[in-house]
């Protein structure tokens, strides 16, 4: 019985762990597009860990969602992403000198505002915590 719950109990327990490159790095929990994201930023690679329960996402919507919110957070353009619905990874251009400073863990309360043609903004407010 134990062979079969342990493993069970060890996955659910490392849903929300970073990888081993942004361990350590403060967090910033963000909500953008109906998903919760955990964004940790080292130097100019971010990580976003959806943290929300979602029936089978759309990549592509997880992946729209992830880049506003590291963006939001790091304050730097996207260059490219790998991962899969529930972890994103992301490469950061902030463009030329230093790599951007690690933000202070703070919940930002996002609302996305699309046009017929699929374009539009996130609105954000920071909230305490």
């Amino acid at each position: 019985m134990w062979r079969l719950i342990l493993p069970i109990f060890l996955g659910l327990v490392a849903c929300d762990t970073p990888s081993e490159p942004f361990r350590g790095q403060p967090v910033t929990r963000l909500a953008i597009g109906g998903n919760l994201f955990d964004i940790r930023i080292r130097g100019r690679r971010a990580e976003a860990i959806r943290i929300n329960a979602r029936w089978a996402p759309n990549r592509l919507s997880v992946a729209d969602a992830a880049t506003r919110a590291i963006t939001a957070v790091s304050g730097c353009r996207v260059a490219g992403l790998g991962g899969d619905q529930a972890m994103i990874t992301a490469r950061l251009d902030c463009g030329q000198g230093a790599p951007p400073p690690v933000p202070p863990p703070h919940y930002l309360d996002c609302d996305l505002y699309l046009d017929d043609d699929g374009f539009g903004e996130a609105i954000c407010r920071r909230m305490p915590g």
